[in-house]
């Protein structure tokens, strides 16, 4: 290989390994990628320019933008009223199969978000057996077309600059049906084997508290069992944070001075409690916030207040809410409260103010769970119109020759016009990260074919597969695509993934497509990490499930959706 084809595989390497390293900023390491070769004029400024506006990539923009006004009509509502009711077994049937079919056509997240509360509120159904297999159905709901999960899109993106088609409506549906059915039933069989939940487990959810002793508290100079803060209902003293320092554990004789951070965890009902003590100041106190004027959110994975810590994050001045309580599943949270950095999926407990339900940047920071509901939601002829024009543009270009991109950019105009979008939710809601990510997967794709680097990553495997079956190629990618999407977010694992396969397809002669759409349904195949799909991490965090959980109720699913998919991809899309 030439100097500039080592150059170019090691930057790939390099966007590989930081995409492990960097998690939570998937974006920005594919986006030094494309510096990184734009600097090295592997690729030019007009070939990122033309990446910019791939006719995928834009398609993809509008249809979150359109799918976000569709989170906010009344169909997810009405739906989460009428699943669970009569038997347990047409209730979970009911569930199921319609957040599998919502997912179909909408964001998989929102689909998930909306039921949560349902399932955990039934008495019919322990959500135990509810919650992980709602993850599931959802993320199987979204392989079944080109619009339910963003990954699709992301491979269509791809698919387009590449050989100059768009993939169709239902070129999904086959596969993802058949491995839907099959998994479908492995989940109902086995969703006994999902512990229950008990009800003082659902409510008592851990959550960190942080309350100051006043200095003219009636609790200093007394120990913290004098205090009678070791007797709580269902609220308990963890740690004390004094002049920086962490005394942990906080045992019965530790006298409290003033100024110490006294941090609880338990059950957020209970905070009210906290009021019988002289001096006693909760977090969210400090801005000057009723702690009786609760809400329950979880963080979106676009939030602008990831990264940023509770303190820094300016709850009030941005939601008119401040921050209670945090929890985080899989990590124990421990020290000051304003000191904690927001990640995705953190569930969070506010004390909101007047303003709160009426700010318009609340849909894009976080799902709201339980109490107050934002004001921006559709009614009326704006709902119905958001809906029926809707599934209008999805069938119109299913049916006709119009292309779904022209569709969606009538579609958005027509929103706009009749006022369900503004232009500034749309600046708001922008899909910023996934547009980065896929136009740096695009110059990636481009540098590896300016390189040179594609062409002989393809002889070198046809050379490796002689005399084998093209079919070994074809698993050898759907195994690395998951076993990456493990490892990474689903979508940076198809962005990386795909050009490899591509050009493995053209160096074999064999059609692309069979290739491609292993990358697309191995992406989504995230079934045994809690941390590998955000739908995931907001059951593990809801249903308070374990690790091993997920990972005995998870093994089956995979395995399963794996031959389905590995059986069912050649037979609808042959390699030649």
């Amino acid at each position: 290989m030439t100097a500039m084809q080592w150059f170019v595989l090691a930057v790939f390497v390099a966007t590989f390994l930081g995409l492990i390293k960097f998690q939570k900023v998937p974006e920005r390491v594919f986006f030094a990628s494309t510096l990184t070769c734009l600097f090295a004029s592997i690729v030019s400024t007009q070939d990122i320019l033309y990446n910019a506006v791939n006719p995928g990539l834009v398609t993809l923009l509008l249809l979150v933008l359109c799918s976000f006004t569709f989170e906010r009509t009344s169909v997810l509502r009405k739906l989460s009223n009428i699943l669970i009711s009569g038997s347990k077994v047409k209730s979970t049937l009911r569930t199921l199969l319609s957040a599998a079919f919502a997912s179909a056509l909408m964001n998989n997240t929102a689909v998930v978000a909306s039921l949560i509360n349902t399932i955990k509120n039934n008495t019919l159904i322990n959500p135990g057996k509810l919650l992980l297999p709602l993850s599931f159905v959802a993320i199987l709901g979204g392989t079944l077309t080109l619009v339910g999960t963003s990954t699709n899109l992301l491979v269509n993106s791809l698919y387009i600059e590449q050989s100059g088609q768009p993939l169709q409506f239902f070129d999904f549906t086959l596969v993802g049906g058949s491995a839907l059915l099959v998994c479908f039933f492995v989940i109902v069989l086995r969703a006994g084997s999902l512990p229950n939940i008990a009800e003082e487990a659902l409510q008592t959810k851990e959550y960190l508290l942080e309350a100051e002793i006043a200095e003219y508290s009636a609790l200093i100079g007394k120990t913290v069992e004098e205090n009678g803060l070791r007797n709580l209902d269902s609220i308990f003293l963890v740690e004390v944070v004094r002049k920086g320092r962490l005394i942990s554990p906080v045992t019965p004789e530790e006298v409290l001075q003033p100024k110490d951070k006294l941090i609880f965890t338990g059950d957020i009902t209970k905070v009210l409690t906290l009021q019988q003590f002289d001096g006693l100041t909760l977090f969210a106190e400090q801005d000057g916030l009723l702690r009786d004027n609760l809400t329950e959110i979880v963080i979106k994975p676009d939030s602008s207040v990831i990264g940023k810590s509770l303190k820094s994050a300016g709850f009030r001045a941005r939601f008119d809410a401040a921050v209670v309580a945090i929890r985080r599943e899989g990590e124990t949270l421990s020290g000051k409260l304003g000191e904690i950095v927001i990640q995705s999926g953190d569930f969070l407990v506010l004390a909101v103010g007047s303003d709160f339900s009426s700010r318009t940047n609340l849909s894009k920071n976080f799902y709201i769970l339980s109490g107050h509901k934002p004001d921006n939601m559709l009614s009326g002829w704006r709902d119905k119109l958001t809906v029926a024009g809707f599934f209008i543009t999805i069938g119109v270009s299913v049916f006709t020759s119009i292309s779904l991109l022209k569709c969606l950019m009538f579609y958005v105009a027509l929103l706009v016009f009749s006022g369900c979008l503004t232009i500034n939710e749309i600046k708001r809601r922008f899909p910023l990260e996934i547009w980065m990510i896929v136009l740096s997967a695009l110059t990636l794709a481009k540098a590896m074919e300016n390189s040179g680097l594609a062409t002989v990553m393809a002889e070198n495997v046809e050379q490796l597969l002689d005399g084998k079956s093209i079919y070994v190629a074809f698993v050898m990618i759907f195994v690395l695509s998951l076993l990456v999407t493990e490892l990474v977010t689903n979508n940076a694992a198809a962005a990386l993934i795909f050009p490899i396969a591509y050009n493995i397809a053209l160096g074999l002669d064999a059609s692309p497509l069979p290739f491609v759409m292993a990358v697309a349904f191995a992406a989504s195949g995230s079934f045994i990490s809690p941390y590998g799909y955000q739908t995931n991490v907001m059951v593990y965090n809801a249903g308070n499930y374990r690790l091993t959980d997920f990972v005995k109720f998870g093994i089956p699913v995979s395995f399963t959706y794996s031959l389905v998919v590995l059986v069912m991809i050649p037979l609808v899309f042959p390699f030649y």
